[in-house]
């Protein structure tokens, strides 16, 4: 446990830095390799698989790939804003809050829906979410997806964060990875987590589930991670950004018939980063709460923004008009 949370650590640590510092130019080139952002998540298998099997590499022949994962969406937000990152794969609260403030975001397509497990440490006294009043919890990003989702199902039963004079304590920006290392020394109460992070969670540190994913907040179809570009990008590069979205599409159909494969190829990954695997066991119970697809909905991602904003993580009423643009992944699909 110890060895596998400080490799975790190490390389989560790395892969900040890295993704604070992966390129110096504010544009690409149609010489350069296209460069493509994820997280080491298990709902961001379309991208590890697009990677690994060489999908994306393939599609976009000789101009190439370069890849950088990222620890949570403020990371990789930035680098998108700042010219370091092309394409990539993101949970939708961070997008849709970068777009909301004017930023040169698109969101392409869906790369996964469901994948977020709300659940409390063993000995925190918290059963059902009407047990968290004066309990903290932790997310990945401060109005992230998985914070979002949670606050709303608190909202609705009378329990305010912190963070707006209420009594749940809200910790963010905590990545995923060092929840397990809160829950085991006793640092939070609960999470609202990413899989396979929830489920890890639940089978080695015999945490409590308190709300399965499809019955979180929009659950089933509020997407976990969507495929976006900025438009400039996706203007000066359209070619780029169809090949990505046709690996893209190979990457989803082969999760969708390759289960077995595509969790010992995860994991493989997740070694690279970290010299440890997760337990097969946790893989296999963490991929039956979420689903890798291609289909976006739109009105959950809407959904999604007034909650956001009814719970006061936005100023303004979200209009999200033009954030949502899948008909190149749409023409692919059907051809």
């Amino acid at each position: 446990m110890k060895k596998w949370l400080k490799a975790t650590g190490i390389a989560l640590v790395l892969g900040a830095l890295t993704a604070c510092g992966a390129g110096s130019t504010s544009g690409s080139d149609s010489e350069s390799d296209v460069r493509i952002g994820y997280f080491p998540n298990l709902d961001h298998a379309a991208a590890i698989i697009g990677k690994e099997k060489g999908f994306f590499d393939d599609e976009l022949g000789e101009r190439g790939a370069e890849y950088t994962h990222f620890p949570n969406g403020n990371d990789f937000i930035e680098a998108l804003e700042t010219g370091n990152l092309d394409v990539g794969y993101v949970g939708p609260g961070p997008a849709i809050n970068y777009f909301l403030t004017g930023g040169d975001i698109v969101v392409l397509g869906a790369a996964a829906n469901g994948a977020t497990l709300i659940v409390s440490r063993e000995d925190s006294g918290i059963e059902t979410l009407e047990d968290f009043g004066g309990k903290s919890f932790c997310t990945p990003g401060n109005g992230c997806t998985h914070n979002v989702q949670l606050e709303m199902m608190l909202k609705d039963i009378g329990l305010e964060s912190n963070r707006v004079g209420g009594t749940v304590e809200h910790q963010s920006r905590i990545a995923p990875a060092n929840m397990v290392a809160m829950f085991e020394q006793g640092q939070i109460d609960a999470a609202a987590a990413p899989e396979p992070w929830g489920t890890y969670l639940v089978e080695e540190l015999n945490a409590n589930v308190v709300t399965e994913w499809n019955n979180v907040f929009l659950g089933e179809e509020l997407a976990s991670v969507v495929v976006v570009t900025s438009k400039k990008f996706l203007e000066e590069n359209p070619e780029a950004v169809d090949a990505v979205l046709r690996g893209h599409k190979q990457a989803v159909d082969y999760t969708q018939e390759n289960t077995k494969d595509t969790l010992t190829t995860i994991n493989d990954h997740l070694f690279d980063l970290t010299q440890n695997r997760l337990p097969e066991t946790v893989l296999e119970k963490a991929w039956t709460r979420m689903a890798v697809t291609t289909e976006t909905h739109a009105d959950a991602l809407q959904a999604w923004a007034d909650a956001s904003y009814e719970l006061k993580f936005m100023d303004k009423e979200p209009d999200l008009t033009g954030f949502v643009d899948t008909s190149r992944l749409d023409a692919i699909l059907n051809q």
